[in-house]
């Protein structure tokens, strides 16, 4: 296990492979663990990083730190530490808030986002989130089987405050109003029968720009990355493989990712 002191708090972290940094953020049930069939697809190529947010997994559990200001400031100050000056984000639900917030605070060290499962308002999240414990999510939200193993045995480490306290500072906020202030390229992922997020409208797809792109896993739920691991695990490594600021729309021209919306 790999770990640093920041705030004067540990925040476990892992990482694997060789190459320009891309950056696993998990999300509201669950550790970084889930990420790993990811980044070991993205290690063959980059150097993959996972990191427990504030009150996650293994990374201290103190609510002073559970704010989304102390989540990006995380983000940061780990960044920071590890030497990165630019890098790619993958973002899960929790992750993808943060790391959206992230970008607009940090331009010019976000090269790419791949935000999934983003909630647009707090209005499209399904309120067991905020009343029922993680492992009761992690139950409704997770087949079991045993690619979703580590993700249902790392909820309950997770502190519920810093679930309701992300929560609280959601209300009024909307996250696709904000996202399009980007400038970076920004792919946004969602699983067709996700019942925790509810997916963007058609009619707000129709109005993001140029450097953004929807795709949704039909087979999928809230976890795409454990109901088609080979699919998504391949759309994030092409993802990856874009240009430095191409838009992630040409992605659509490959057969296997042209379906954008139902």
């Amino acid at each position: 296990m790999s770990a640093i002191i920041i705030r004067d708090h540990i925040v476990h972290y892992e990482v694997l492979g060789r190459g320009r940094p891309v950056l696993f953020l998990h999300g509201w049930v669950g550790s970084w663990r889930y990420w790993v069939p990811a980044m070991q697809s993205a290690s063959q190529r980059y150097r993959a990083y996972a990191l427990d947010l504030w009150g996650f997994g293994d990374s201290d559990k103190h609510p002073d730190n559970y704010s989304l200001e102390a989540q990006v400031h995380l983000l940061a100050a780990f960044l920071e530490e590890m030497g990165i000056g630019k890098v790619a984000i993958v973002g899960h639900g929790l992750g993808a808030v943060v790391a959206l917030l992230f970008s607009l605070q940090y331009p010019l060290v976000v090269d790419r986002l791949a935000a999934v499962a983003m909630p647009s308002t707090v209005d499209a999240i399904h309120p067991r989130l905020s009343t029922d414990s993680p492992e009761k999510l992690a139950a409704w939200l997770l087949t079991p089987t045993l690619s979703t193993e580590t993700a249902r045995k790392e909820a309950p480490k997770t502190d519920p405050q810093a679930i309701t306290i992300s929560l609280r500072e959601l209300r009024g906020m909307n996250l696709l109003a904000e996202v399009v202030k980007m400038e970076a390229p920004c792919l946004l992922i969602h699983g067709q029968n996700d019942p925790l997020i509810h997916l963007p409208t058609e009619a707000t797809l129709a109005r993001l720009p140029d450097n953004m792109h929807q795709i949704i896993f039909e087979g999928s739920g809230h976890f795409p990355m454990l109901d088609e691991p080979s699919k998504f695990n391949r759309l994030i490594y092409d993802f990856l493989l874009l240009d430095s600021g191409e838009s992630p729309k040409v992605l659509q021209l490959k057969e296997e990712w042209k379906r954008r919306v139902r």
